[in-house]
C-alpha cells in the first residue's frame, strides 16, 4: 500500500470534523517517551487502547474482583467487566460533549490495571504492608504498569503509551500538585506516591493542572460504573432487598416509576430496569451538567480546560448529592455487610502472609522476580514484591498462599 498516508488518514476520520476544539486532537499528540514511527491506520490513541487491550496486566483484570472474591460465582462483576462497563460509559460521554472517544476508551480500559486482588481489601493491606516503603497506590501502580512492568517491547520497557494517555491515567481524578508544587487530596498531608514521583523525573505530566475532558468522561464514568453494578450485584447477592432502595430518593423515584410501568415485574427484570435506569439518569445528567459548563468557559483549545481550575465533565449539584446517598447506602448494606467483611479478613491475611514470606525469603519469588536480588536494597526489594504480589489474580494469590503455608484459609 504506497499510497498517500495523509489522505488515508484523513479518510479514517483522524481529523474528524465533529471533535471540538476543546476536545484532544490525535494529531497532535506530544508524542511519546520513547519515539515511534507513527501507525498509519490508526491515531495514537487507538494504538495506546489496543497495547493495553493486548496487555498482560489487562488479561488479568478477568480474575480480580472488587467485593465479591472469585469462588462466589460467575454472575458477578469482576474487574474486567467493570472495566468494560466504564469503557462504554466513557465513550457515550465522549460523543455527546464531542471529545475525543478513542482517548476517552483507552483511558477507561486502562484505569484499574494496578489493582490487587481481592479488591479494597487487598489494596489497603498492599498499603499497610508497604507503609514502611512509601505506601501503595493503585493508581500509580497502573502508571508503573504502563510505564515499567509491562515488558513485551523489544526497544523499551512498558507500552510506551502517548503523552495525553499518560497524564489522563496519573490524574483522572484532578490535579496532584498546586502551583507551588505541594500535593493535593489524599496526597496532601504526606507525598505523592512512589511510582508517580518516579516517572515525573522521567516526562513532565503537567501534574498540577487538571486532564483534558476525556479523563474527566472516563472518572466520571468509573463512579457510574461502579454505583450501579454494586447495587446490581448487591441485589443478587441477596445483601440487601429491592425495597431497601427506598430509603435512598434517588432509588425510590426510579423504583416507583419501574413498578408504575412494569407492575408485577418479576424480580430479575426488575432489578434490570432499576439499574439501567440509574445508569441513564446519571449519564444524561452528566451530559447536561458538563454542556452548561463548557458553554460557560466557551474553550477554545484542551490547554484551556487544563487551565479551567474545576472539574468541566461531571454532575450537577443535585446528582452529587444524590450519588453520595447511593454510596452512603452501597457502603453500609454491601460493603460493611457481615459477610462481606467475613472474607475481607480472610483475604486479608492472605496478602498479609505473602508479603511478609516474601520479605523473609525472597528467593521463594518465582522467575524472574527473584533475579538480581542480591543487587537491590531492602526498599527495591519490597518494591519488587509489591509489584508481584499487585499483579496477582485472586485464584493465584490463593495458590501461592497455599505453597507457602499449610493453613490457606477456605473462602467458600
Amino acid at each position: 500500500m504506497n499510497g498517500d498516508w495523509s489522505q488515508v488518514k484523513s479518510d479514517l476520520g483522524f481529523g474528524a470534523q465533529s471533535r471540538a476544539a476543546y476536545a484532544e486532537n490525535p494529531l497532535q499528540s506530544r508524542g511519546r517517551l520513547f519515539p515511534e514511527t507513527e501507525s498509519p491506520t490508526r491515531t495514537p490513541f487507538q494504538r495506546d487502547r489496543d497495547r493495553i487491550i493486548h496487555s498482560s496486566a489487562f488479561r488479568r483484570l478477568k480474575h480480580k474482583t472488587q467485593v465479591f472474591v472469585y469462588h462466589e460465582g460467575d454472575h458477578y462483576r469482576t474487574r474486567l467487566t467493570h472495566t468494560i462497563e466504564v469503557s462504554q460509559i466513557a465513550r457515550s460521554l465522549a460523543r455527546a460533549l464531542r471529545l475525543d472517544e478513542d482517548l476517552a476508551e483507552c483511558l477507561a480500559l486502562s484505569h484499574d490495571l494496578g489493582h490487587t486482588p481481592f479488591g479494597h481489601e487487598g489494596e489497603d493491606v498492599m498499603h499497610e504492608c508497604m507503609a514502611p516503603f512509601e505506601g501503595f497506590d493503585h493508581n500509580a501502580q497502573s502508571l508503573r504498569v504502563v510505564t515499567l512492568l509491562e515488558q513485551r517491547y523489544a526497544e523499551f520497557d512498558g507500552l510506551n503509551l502517548a503523552w495525553e494517555t499518560l497524564e489522563g491515567l496519573v490524574k483522572h481524578n484532578g490535579p496532584l500538585l498546586d502551583g507551588a508544587g505541594n500535593p493535593l487530596g489524599k496526597f496532601r498531608n504526606s507525598q505523592l506516591p512512589f511510582a508517580i514521583r518516579a516517572y515525573a523525573e522521567r516526562q513532565d505530566l503537567l501534574l498540577d493542572t487538571w486532564p483534558g475532558g476525556e479523563a474527566q468522561a472516563a472518572a466520571i464514568a468509573d463512579d457510574i460504573a461502579y454505583d450501579a453494578h454494586d447495587l446490581d450485584d448487591g441485589l443478587r447477592a441477596g445483601l440487601f432487598a429491592i425495597e431497601d432502595m427506598r430509603e435512598v430518593p434517588f432509588l425510590a423515584d426510579i423504583l416507583s416509576e419501574v413498578d408504575r410501568k412494569y407492575p408485577g415485574l418479576e424480580e430479575g427484570r426488575r432489578i434490570h430496569e432499576i439499574v439501567r435506569r440509574s445508569i441513564t439518569r446519571m449519564v444524561e445528567d452528566v451530559i447536561r451538567e458538563s454542556i452548561e459548563n463548557l458553554s460557560d468557559l466557551a474553550p477554545e483549545s484542551v490547554q484551556d480546560i487544563r487551565n479551567a481550575g474545576k472539574c468541566m465533565v461531571g454532575f450537577s449539584n443535585d446528582m452529587v448529592t444524590a450519588e453520595k446517598e447511593v454510596k452512603r447506602f452501597l457502603f453500609a448494606r454491601v460493603y460493611r455487610h457481615d459477610d462481606v467483611l467475613a472474607v475481607r479478613k480472610l483475604v486479608a491475611r492472605v496478602v498479609r502472609d505473602l508479603f511478609a514470606r516474601f520479605q523473609s525469603e525472597p528467593d521463594l519469588m518465582p522467575h524472574p522476580w527473584n533475579v538480581g536480588l542480591a543487587e537491590l536494597d531492602n526498599n527495591e526489594i519490597a518494591r519488587r514484591i509489591c509489584d508481584y504480589i499487585a499483579g496477582m489474580t485472586d485464584r493465584f494469590a490463593i495458590e501461592e498462599h497455599r505453597r507457602l503455608f499449610d493453613d490457606t484459609p477456605e473462602l467458600g
